[in-house]
């Protein structure tokens, strides 16, 4: 889609074609007379989109530093082509370096944010529902891995791996039928989504969904550190791990269940 047409959409003008600041998704950084914006894709908004907006001013006004949709003389966020986009202020600030601090502060904020939730899904977020792996989907991806290891010459221990994913596949209803407690959460807890000012700032909530707490715990872990230059290029050490999760549970303590199906967990969201 054209990215002129969007900015005008919003009422903002461009002489030249914007340029998306993010690969995987358009997200335009506009500079504004007085302060800076930033327009990006979001939740289409005739399923979750409005009961995300709805969620994450909640947990402004509840105090979390997280961004909300700018007051504009447009609808915002808006339907566009079928497609939903929203402005929201741009957020100043440090990124992310792995300092113990911030992984401590970082920790601190999931935690707070899980406490603010509900018990039951009152703001109407998209429940998580994959549980739904089967063994047909196994043998393809251990095609696709294997076709992957050879072109690349790397060594895999592929019938180790597959009885990994089968393992998973047969935990997942049990998983489904544990009870655990679910939580609303940004479900995209990750660096490259956080500024630093200097607390952490949630800049990317959009993918707010009705999550349990323990399969988000277990999304921060692994993908943490994805897809952000400043960050290390790897998963959390056990030390830094222990750091975030020392902030965590300044607010939240896990129950004796979820802290016991911890590892079937971990497996189970690794291969979602």
């Amino acid at each position: 889609m054209n990215g002129k047409y969007i900015l005008e959409r919003f009422g903002f003008q461009a002489k030249e074609e914007p340029v998306s600041i993010y690969p995987f998704s358009p997200v335009y950084h506009i500079q504004g007379e007085n302060t800076d914006f930033i327009i990006k894709r979001t939740q289409n908004l005739q399923k979750y989109g409005n009961q995300v907006m709805h969620y994450i001013r909640v947990l402004r006004e509840k105090g979390i530093l997280v961004v909300t949709p700018v007051p504009l003389e447009v609808e915002n966020p808006q339907l566009i082509d079928d497609v939903t986009y929203v402005v929201y202020p741009f957020i100043e600030g440090k990124k992310y370096s792995g300092t113990q601090e911030e992984i401590y502060e970082a920790g601190k904020l999931l935690g707070k944010i899980h406490a603010l939730s509900p018990e039951k899904n009152a703001f109407d977020l998209e429940p998580y529902d994959v549980f739904d792996f089967d063994i047909e989907e196994v043998i393809e991806s251990m095609e696709q891995i294997k076709a992957h290891a050879a072109t690349n010459n790397l060594i895999i221990a592929c019938g180790l791996l597959r009885q990994k994913f089968l393992e998973a596949v047969a935990r997942q209803a049990e998983l489904q039928t544990h009870g655990l407690p679910s939580v609303a959460t940004p479900y995209d807890f990750k660096a490259n989504n956080l500024v630093y000012t200097p607390a952490p700032f949630l800049i990317d909530p959009d993918n707010a969904s009705w999550v349990p707490r323990i399969f988000d715990l277990a999304l921060v872990l692994l993908l943490f550190h994805n897809e952000m230059a400043t960050a290390p290029s790897r998963m959390f050490t056990a030390e830094e791990w222990q750091v975030f999760l020392d902030g965590y549970h300044v607010y939240v303590q896990l129950s004796e269940m979820e802290q016991a199906i911890w590892p079937a967990v971990l497996e189970h969201v690794f291969f979602g």
